[in-house]
């Protein structure tokens, strides 16, 4: 492991940039063999500045290089959110013998005397792999007479329709445009008012097709859609999600969508969006998240960086309940960083937790089975003062959170709390599957259908592991415990 890799807080096998800022997600496409994870990045601070688009690429989504900045601020203005895609057909004319990536970003322009800011819409292309890249020298392509907020643009290939869709954030609202060519957009149709959660500014939009159920022939279209902190919103910045139709021009919301419906119920999951042409062999949709919230995300404890990714999941989409809901599965690649530290079958808590004395670790994965209906838990990063409770409660079949006594948390009054969020059963057992790294946790549950992502702040010393019940004779069907670590030859950061 590289030296800055062993500081107290930058997690093992989540990425983070080597030095300064780092905050939502962009430009994430795969292209000949890489993935790319673009993201927002301020190279001169630990806060939000002169946002650039930083780069890392990866070849499995747990293991990743950082590379040399890809955009960096011009005449028109900083480099804000946006989404990269293949060009396979040529559709922009940038590219001759071969396919080529294309950046679609926003251009934002901050201006004199307290008026409003511009943001406006712009490209660049890459012709080789993402290394270098060429503003498109017809910059902007889009841009709004009266929309403030106008930013964040997020663009696929619509084989359906044989033109380019993109959608945006637009204040309160998303608007959908479509395009020939990626630089000559025509307005399609703007959706959101009174739908969904409010409490801030929309940001960072996702549109794209899921199968239900694993069936293709039956598929939803989903819309991923983050809300801003708002000062009266305690919970501060979180993400939203609709299921619906879409017609190439109109995003129509199912029914019982349109009520708010999180995509993570932790505080600090943020501004994800998914992957570009993942090829159709693989038929996966990735996702990757901003691992914070505006509400205190300036202000975290940290050393030469701040801001880290969450793990890369696959998102699905199953019916249950008469309704079709959102799942999320850490992706596979993830188990080739296990190292088995424990396993057990049909133990009680007693005979576990005298097996857990003996194991002391910061960055690991927990998998455990136990029967419904019983109130199970885990202590993790367990130190003299220090704990995180991660659980489900039996009696209100809800998964949870509880990160008040985990560490570092007097930088903000509202980091510390409980967080929860209902289950679905499946059947008669609940799984729950726990990543702990050395400042978050991200817990599963029942296949994804709960999800939580937090951030705490541990001391290096607290390493401690704990199973908890109502009973310490309550047995749990299985458990097993994986340290997960990267050799120093794998380890780019």
């Amino acid at each position: 492991m590289s030296t800055i890799a062993k500081q107290n807080y930058r997690g093992v096998y989540h990425f983070s940039p080597k030095e300064k800022w780092m905050n939502d997600p962009n430009g994430m496409v795969y292209f000949e063999g890489e993935y790319h994870l673009f993201f927002q990045h301020h190279p001169g601070g630990m806060t939000m500045g002169a946002m650039h688009w930083g780069h890392a690429v990866s070849k499995d989504l747990v293991t990743w290089e950082e590379l040399p900045i890809a955009l960096a601020p011009d005449e028109l203005g900083m480099i804000f959110s946006g989404s990269a895609v293949v060009d396979w057909n040529n559709t922009t004319g940038f590219f001759e013998d071969k396919p080529g990536l294309v950046a679609i970003f926003t251009h934002h322009l901050d201006m004199p005397e307290g008026k409003p800011a511009i943001q406006r819409q712009s490209l660049a292309y890459s012709k080789d792999n993402g290394r270098t890249w060429t503003k498109y020298d017809g910059n902007p392509v889009l841009e709004h007479d009266t929309f403030i907020d106008f930013r964040d643009p997020k663009v696929f290939w619509n084989k359906d329709t044989n033109q380019w869709v993109m959608i945006v954030a637009c204040g309160q609202t998303v608007c959908l445009y479509h395009s020939p060519d990626l630089m000559n957009w025509t307005f399609a149709s703007e959706f959101g008012e009174g739908i969904g959660s409010h409490d801030g500014v929309w940001e960072c939009p996702d549109l794209f097709p899921l199968a239900i159920d694993g069936d293709p022939s039956n598929t939803k279209w989903v819309m991923l859609v983050s809300i801003g902190a708002d000062p009266a919103f305690v919970e501060g910045s979180r993400t939203q999600y609709f299921t619906g139709d879409f017609d190439g021009e109109v995003f129509t919301p199912d029914e019982d969508s349109i009520k708010v419906r999180w995509l993570d119920y932790g505080r600090d999951n943020y501004a994800g969006v998914s992957w570009s042409d993942i090829p159709a062999e693989d038929g996966r949709r990735l996702f990757i998240g901003w691992m914070s919230n505006w509400m205190y995300a300036n202000k975290t404890p940290a050393e030469e960086f701040r801001g880290a990714m969450t793990i890369a999941r696959e998102l699905q989409l199953e019916s249950r309940q008469g309704g079709t809901f959102l799942v999320q599965k850490p992706v596979q690649e993830l188990e080739s960083a296990r190292v088995q530290v424990l396993s057990i079958k049909n133990a009680t808590v007693q005979e576990i937790n005298t097996l857990l004395k003996e194991i002391h670790l910061e960055s690991y994965e927990i998998i455990a089975e136990f029967a419904r209906g019983k109130s199970v838990g885990f202590k993790v990063r367990v130190g003299a003062d220090e704990q995180t409770v991660i659980g489900i409660n039996g009696e209100t079949e809800e998964l949870y959170v509880d990160r008040k006594a985990s560490g570092q948390h007097d930088f903000h009054e509202h980091f510390v709390g409980h967080h929860s969020a209902k289950l679905a059963a499946l059947d008669e057992s609940n799984d729950l599957r726990i990543y702990v790294d050395r400042s978050s946790v991200e817990a599963f549950s029942n296949g994804g259908q709960a999800v939580i992502t937090d951030l705490i702040f541990p001391g290096l010393e607290s390493k401690g592991i704990a199973v908890f019940a109502e009973n310490e004779n309550d047995l749990l069907i299985s458990l097993d415990i994986y340290e997960l670590t990267l050799s120093a030859e794998q380890d780019k950061n």
